[in-house]
């Protein structure tokens, strides 16, 4: 179950940062205008409106991957066994000698005083 809990969590990661990655490569809503004036987008990989589009559907499908390892990671969480007591319960029991109580000294000054 280790295992699965690493795996989960290293894809948990890279998805996470992948999708930070993706939506900051993203152009903004503002950017169209940009393009209009022949800011360079129509020479780019993907031509004029193929990026945006590409972009977008890898950022769906990363988050997809987020939120179901998300899922994953918390039910691996809540399935685990309780852990019963404290840390002290599987520390060694060590027995030491009892020593004999000792009382402490009573003056007889009073014994004496009560009559037979």
């Amino acid at each position: 179950m280790d295992l699965l809990h690493t795996v989960i969590l290293t894809v948990h990661i890279i998805a996470g940062l992948s999708v930070i990655g993706f939506v900051l490569l993203q152009h903004g809503k503002g950017a169209d205008m940009g393009a209009a004036f022949g800011s360079g987008a129509s020479g780019s990989l993907f031509g004029a409106t193929g990026s945006a589009n590409f972009l977008s559907r890898v950022t769906a499908v990363l988050a997809a991957v987020f939120f179901l390892t998300s899922l994953g990671l918390s039910y691996i969480a809540t399935s685990r066994p309780a852990v019963s007591g404290s840390v002290m319960d599987a520390a060694p029991v060590q027995t030491a000698p009892v020593a004999p109580a000792q009382t402490p000294a009573v003056p007889d000054s009073k014994a004496k005083d009560i009559p037979k």
